[in-house]
């Protein structure tokens, strides 16, 4: 059977479109497990007490200093959104954009752990609450997962 030259350049750019698109995609393997157990333990960490006695929730969505206040969001977003967003998506500009995003957010934890601590005239700060540790250690740990991810890939095509 002999093919067309036409046919044949059609061939060779399906093939390299496809090629293309499977360039722009990651396979997390078994580190999509790590992330979802991450994504997890911040979900929970939500209902447990961040500053003083008021829980996640309450911190994001009440009255609360302001670094725990950014670090809520900023967990629920870098930690919970983003990488629930990429692993469907499974796009390498996503997985970057996870990564420096929970890097952010992860200064903003430890920052948020340091203003908790500190004193406020001659009384030390109510120090951070479990919840907000356990949100801070699951960011770093998405930290990690999406830096080695995003830089995994070999080439940028």
């Amino acid at each position: 059977m002999n093919a067309e030259p036409d046919d044949l350049a059609g061939l060779r750019d399906e093939i390299d479109r496809v090629g293309r698109s499977a360039a722009r995609r990651f396979d997390p393997g078994t580190g999509a497990l790590t992330i979802a157990v991450a994504v997890l333990a911040i979900l929970v960490s939500l209902v447990l007490p961040w500053v003083g006695g008021d829980t996640g929730l309450r911190v994001l969505l009440g009255e609360a200093p302001a670094m725990p206040k950014f670090f809520s969001f900023a967990a629920l977003v870098a930690g919970v959104l983003l990488p629930a967003v990429t692993l469907v998506v499974r796009q390498w500009a996503l997985a970057w954009v996870c990564a420096l995003a929970s890097f952010a957010a992860s200064v903003s934890g430890v920052l948020s752990i340091w203003t908790t601590q500190t004193t406020t005239g001659h009384h030390p700060g109510p120090g951070p609450g479990l919840g907000l540790i356990l949100a801070v250690v699951a960011i770093a740990v998405l930290l990690v997962k999406w830096l080695r991810i995003a830089a995994s890939r070999a080439d940028i095509t």
